[in-house]
């Protein structure tokens, strides 16, 4: 099991817009590269990326919570 961490402090996001579908749900395929989530600090929003690929199993960080540099966002089984 792989964890995507978080490369910055901010507020972890898991959908594009508040109406939007979440990035990933349990049982997604995931590419490297694919997007997970989004991470806001200061108004500007960084897309948080897949370093593995495999199925997505679930988020470790809850929607619209702060999270620090290094915290697990998300679970990825290779």
């Amino acid at each position: 099991m792989a964890q995507v961490l978080s490369p910055l402090p901010g507020t972890f996001y898991v959908k594009p817009s508040p109406e939007a579908d979440q990035f990933k749900s349990s049982g997604d395929a995931v590419a490297v590269g694919d997007t997970i989530g989004l991470i806001e600090v200061m108004k500007t929003f960084i897309e948080i990326k897949s370093e593995v690929a495999g199925t997505f199993t679930a988020y470790a960080a809850e929607d619209g919570t702060p999270v620090q540099a290094g915290e697990a966002l998300a679970e990825v089984a290779e």
